[in-house]
């Protein structure tokens, strides 16, 4: 506790004023995401202070990112799907697997597995950020430019034959739920059927307008429709906002210039009494854990969300670490990726409860927090009391932002999280993979793979393909090495310096073999390759293994049958040096002693040799 106040001038001024920098961010990841600006905002609020408080970063600041916040919209739109549209029946399971992937990450941070995340490839993270920043970035057209899908009349129109196609669907389901069999009780169907007012097709009209416009092929569906359509008070305010952000930079960084928009532009609308669109209503008062989230919260429930609750947990343990970092290079610490881990998994589960969004290590806010003065952990948890006061006082107030404001604020985000270093240096990069025609670097294949596919298709998917694309790829490059390095030629290959005096006496009895690199499954194809190469004079071979470090399972059954063969074909073998990994691995399944007796083991090629000469017959005799 003292160490908590050791600091507490600067911790107060930083956690002010990282408080005040997430607030615009909060209300426009919240926005964004689908759950509206309370759970952007209820999410920066619980993440700050319980991410600080048992984090193991002292001056991180989380909250709602980017990142984040883009996998929400696919989890929330995913199951909007699956519950009619309705928010407040899909409200529980979208909050059931955000607590999942914040118990998830507590899970991870207890296991010890802070320090594996850094293992993730940089194509995969590269890709999946500009995707990220790409659909942000074309989400947010629409909303600057005044256009919602559901709001356009004739747009809406076409989609009422769909509509009571599914009404119908519905209404048979719920007849199935209850034992009615529609062919012996028709009747009931009709009734049910014309029980269903024109504002119900309306409304279910509207919802599938909603999703046929979303995300960016959505988007690009209706674009046409929504620059005939263009509110010019609005995107004049996206416009204003997306300028100051920009232009208040150059003058000054001290005060943040996203808030500078926020302030400016919504004064302007409001003291010029504008006919805007306000963003939705953020209720007053102190937030309320929805216990709803707990009823979700069993096996049969969750299991279709783990996987997805396992990539929202991993790209939150991605983005905090990369944050600490950061933090770490700007204060000369060293942060416990272990303790973050599960911080930010508390952070996250209590946000959940309280029907927040996900967040993480925010690096903009975190670096404002240090120049700021914040050194302790008291500055973040003073950075979500900033919040939370903010929330009960000034609410009512917030309410009237205007969507566009945000929308603005959202397309600054979009095209700042991309990553341009990574861009930049595809022409750079080596062109080590052939695809037809074309060479390509294989790092930018997975690069844009994950970038398409999270573009176009789904972020949580593109992620997995993209990692299970880098490990095949790794595997290829590894395998391809240590074929080239082990290079399984006949004695062709080059001898080593304590062979060039070998007896050449015995040079048709006694076949020598170097293993160079690791044998596993990637090279054991090449490997099976040596019992064909030796020649049919041998009566021993020689196994240099001191320069083989480790072996897998599946190179010490492909040892085991070379050995095997070798034996039944009356040939001796002898290794030499064999290292401590792969000797550990052969005495577990018994090669040595079954197949390679204790004897036929030397520390040395010279001891191996004083035992060919005493063993081994003169081939010239």
């Amino acid at each position: 506790m003292k160490n908590l106040f050791s600091n507490f001038k600067g911790d107060l001024f930083g956690g002010i004023t990282a408080g005040i920098v997430a607030l615009p961010l909060a209300l426009a990841f919240g926005v964004s995401s689908g759950l509206g600006p309370s759970a952007g905002l209820y999410g920066a609020i619980f993440i700050a202070f319980f991410a600080a408080l048992f984090g193991g970063t002292n001056t991180q600041i989380s909250g709602p990112t980017a990142p984040m916040t883009a996998v929400s919209m696919v989890v929330i739109a995913g199951i909007l799907a699956t519950k009619d549209g309705d928010i407040n029946k899909a409200l529980p399971a979208i909050l059931t697997v955000f607590l999942l992937a914040g118990l998830i990450q507590v899970g991870l941070g207890i296991l010890g597995l802070g320090k594996y995340i850094r293992y993730i490839p940089y194509p995969v993270v590269s890709g999946f950020m500009t995707a990220i920043g790409v659909i942000i970035l074309v989400t947010q057209i629409l909303p600057a430019v005044g256009y919602y899908a559901k709001e356009d009349t004739q747009f809406v129109e076409q989609f009422k034959p769909q509509a009571e196609e599914l009404i119908l669907e519905n209404i048979l389901k719920e007849e199935s739920g209850e034992g009615i069999l529609v062919l012996e009780d028709f009747k009931e169907t009709v009734k049910r059927a014309e029980a269903t007012s024109q504002a119900d097709i309306l409304k279910e009209s509207k919802i599938i307008a909603g999703k046929e416009a979303s995300g960016v092929l959505g988007t690009f569906k209706v674009l046409p429709r929504a620059l005939k359509n263009i509110n010019w008070l609005e995107l004049i305010l996206a416009l204003g906002t997306i300028l100051i952000i920009y232009g208040f930079k150059r003058i000054t960084t001290t005060i943040p210039s996203t808030l500078v928009a926020l302030v400016v532009m919504s004064g302007i609308a409001l003291a010029f009494g504008l006919n805007y669109r306000p963003i939705e209503e953020i209720p007053g008062g102190f937030p309320i854990p929805n216990l709803k989230i707990f009823s979700q919260f069993s096996l049969p429930n969750i299991t279709p969300y783990i996987f997805t609750a396992l990539t929202l947990a991993l790209l939150g343990a991605i983005d905090s670490l990369l944050t600490s970092v950061v933090a770490d290079n700007m204060t000369k610490t060293k942060h416990k990726p272990n303790k973050e881990l599960v911080g930010q998994g508390i952070g996250n589960s209590i946000a959940a409860i309280f029907g927040g969004i996900p967040g993480a290590g925010a690096t903009i806010r975190t670096v404002v927090n240090i120049n700021s003065g914040g050194k302790t952990k008291l500055s973040g948890m003073i950075a979500g009391i900033v919040l939370l006061i903010i929330l009960l006082g000034l609410g009512p107030i917030a309410s009237k932002i205007p969507a566009a404001v945000l929308a603005g604020i959202l397309i600054t985000v979009g095209i700042g999280v991309m990553d341009y270093k990574g861009l930049k240096a595809i022409p750079n990069l080596p062109k080590d993979t052939k695809i037809g025609p074309l060479k390509i670097s294989s790092e930018v294949i997975i690069m844009l793979v994950v970038l398409v596919l999270s573009t176009f298709w789904n972020l949580v998917y593109a992620v997995g393909i993209g990692l299970v694309i880098a490990s095949l790829m790794f595997m290829k490059k590894i395998g391809d090495l240590t074929a080239e390095r082990s290079n399984l030629k006949s004695l062709k290959e080059e001898a080593w310096a304590d062979e060039k005096k070998f007896p050449k006496e015995f040079s048709e009895k006694v076949f020598i073999k170097h293993v160079k690199g690791p044998l596993f499954f990637g090279s054991t194809s090449d490997f099976q390759a040596l019992a064909k190469q030796i020649p049919t004079t041998a009566s021993h071979v020689i196994i240099r293994m001191d320069r083989m470090q480790y072996i897998d399972q599946s190179g010490l059954y492909t040892l085991e049958d070379i050995l095997v063969d070798l034996e039944k074909n009356g040939i001796t073998v002898l290794l030499v040096d064999v290292l401590k990994q792969p000797r550990y691995m052969m005495e577990r399944i018994d090669i040595i002693p079954d197949l390679i007796s204790k004897e036929h083991i030397f520390d040395s090629f010279l001891n191996c040799l004083d035992w060919i000469k005493q063993n081994v017959k003169d081939s010239t005799k």
